[in-house]
């Protein structure tokens, strides 16, 4: 059977923790109608010497339970700020989500893009 996109949602827009040590949401994509595919970017150029960011992507594969798919730190200034987050095909009750949290320095503001694709048969 052929897979099409159904339909297509971004998520777009900055984030800014509140305080040091606070786990703040970047997107947080809900359980869809059929499977679907995930990626996205977050960019992190706003790091500066002092400043540290731990970066966490969450999965629910069951729909209710998250767990850890990956954790990554990041110290600045950062050379190649973009982080890339690759294509994820998840179930249709899955949920993902993906979360940043300021460990040291100032405050920063950190512009993010994803895109989700929900697929569909012919």
């Amino acid at each position: 059977m052929p897979v099409v996109v159904y339909s297509k949602t971004r998520y777009t827009g900055s984030v800014s923790p509140s305080s040091l040590n606070t786990e703040t949401v970047v997107v947080d994509m809900p359980s869809q109608s059929d499977d679907y595919m995930v990626e996205g970017y977050i960019n992190l150029s706003a790091l500066a010497s002092g400043d540290q960011v731990v970066v966490r992507e969450y999965i629910a594969l069951d729909g209710t339970n998250y767990y850890t798919y990956a954790t990554v730190t990041y110290s600045g200034p950062v050379s190649d700020p973009i982080v890339r987050f690759h294509t994820k095909t998840l179930p249709y009750n899955a949920k993902y989500r993906v979360t940043i949290t300021q460990t040291a320095g100032t405050l920063r503001s950190f512009y993010y893009a994803f895109i989700q694709e929900v697929l569909g048969g012919v």
